[in-house]
């Protein structure tokens, strides 16, 4: 039966429509439903992943069902969160015992970063037998490396990605052993992560990327930033090379 059910977890990049890889269209072309993420800040609308869908495939739209996501809890995995995979598992196993062949899930950025899709396979696997897929996104710290003409890594460098729901001390640690580091789901505790950027001499070279891939992306010196800033904020902290100057 596996062979007869696909569940595909794609990515489909930060924000850019353009962004999205032409094996996640055809594998979103090619799927009976797809899920998406709605999030508070939505109220229930359309959110970023469904807006890159259908720029792409507006005859998908009637396949596409909305899985109210909460961001709510800053740390850990809270019940929310957790009603929200089962949200999810639940509508991917009702697609495929109606006859669905493939369910796709449609998640920004990557499906194997930070994402969702790792929580929902493994509950859909749980109560059927299916193929998992997962179809690559551009991250967003990809995105901001671009954004701002600077490498994430040269040569030997090594970089670190953390999410700021980690706390102030795993992130100064990683700061110490990384050459690069970027940090994702901070923007809500702004003060906090520059204080600790500052302590550890990477503030001046660090920058602040929000909306990503949007007509409204801004990407600007962390150092000027002193208002909160949208949950998917994404700083990058990248060394002062003697060659480029960190740029490109």
């Amino acid at each position: 039966m596996s062979a007869d059910r696909t569940l595909s977890g794609v990515g489909v990049g930060p924000g850019d429509p353009d962004h999205v890889t032409v094996k996640a269209l055809r594998i979103l072309e090619a799927a009976d439903v797809i899920l998406v993420p709605s999030t508070e800040a939505r109220a229930g609308g359309i959110g970023r992943a469904e807006e890159i869908v259908c720029t792409h495939l507006p005859n998908k739209a009637e396949a596409i069902s909305r899985i109210p996501f909460s961001m709510a809890e800053r740390r850990g995995i809270g019940a929310r969160r957790s009603q929200a995979w089962e949200a999810s598992a639940t509508a991917a196993v009702k697609a495929f015992e109606a006859g669905a062949s493939r369910v796709a899930f449609a998640t920004v950025g990557d499906a194997s970063v930070f994402s969702t899709f790792s929580y929902l396979s493994d509950l859909v696997s749980q109560r059927m037998e299916v193929k998992v897929e997962v179809i690559p996104g551009i991250t967003a710290m990809q995105a901001i490396a671009a954004a701002n003409r600077t490498p994430l890594v040269e040569g030997q460098e090594i970089l670190s990605l953390v999410p700021w729901t980690v706390g102030a001390e795993k992130l100064a640690r990683v700061c110490e052993l990384s050459d690069t580091v970027v940090v994702y789901k901070g923007g809500r505790e702004m003060t906090e992560l520059r204080a600790v950027l500052q302590a550890q001499g990477r503030l001046d070279d660090a920058v602040l990327g929000t909306d990503l891939g949007l007509p409204s992306e801004r990407v600007v010196p962390l150092a000027d930033v002193t208002e909160r800033a949208p949950y998917f904020s994404t700083v990058l902290a990248a060394p002062r090379r003697a060659t480029t100057g960190g740029r490109i």
